[in-house]
């Protein structure tokens, strides 16, 4: 279970040699978190507007093959452990035309009071949306690799 985002590799993603250069994959990795939260129909404007951000707390990351320039990827997202202030994804990078594993990582995020810059509980209507995610649903932004 959990939420499908397809990414297209662009040779602004590449070194000279055509492989999506390692740090790209946690631009991806964002983008998939990100467009799970539209998903649950939070916007990242309206969460930084009411003074809350989402901040990458800790990252365990493995690459196993690369992506190479015109590859599309499906960006899976796992929500794995979710508290009052932080919650722990599971993303792996899938190229689609084989199903091969490119990347994997763990990703704990915390939410972070802006004006304080401290630690904060995540606003309880986004906390049930998570909550209601992890328990019940299926999502997919683009389902499936064509």
């Amino acid at each position: 279970m959990g939420f499908t985002h397809r990414v297209r590799c662009y040779i602004e993603d590449t070194d000279m040699g055509g492989i999506v250069y390692y740090v790209n994959y946690l631009k991806f990795f964002e983008r998939g978190r990100t467009e799970l939260l539209r998903f649950l129909g939070v916007e990242q404007r309206d969460l930084c507007s009411a003074g809350f951000l989402f901040v990458v707390h800790s990252l365990e990351c493995r690459y196993a093959k690369p992506a190479q320039l015109d590859d599309e990827l499906e960006i899976h997202v796992v929500i794995t452990a979710l508290t009052r202030t932080s919650l722990t994804f599971e993303q792996r990078a899938v190229r689609c035309v084989d199903g091969a594993e490119l990347c994997s990582a763990k990703v704990r995020v915390a939410c972070v009071d802006y004006g304080q810059k401290r630690p904060c509980r995540i606003p309880s209507d986004i906390h049930t949306a998570f909550h209601n995610f992890i328990n019940d649903s299926v999502g997919s932004a683009d389902a499936g690799c064509v």
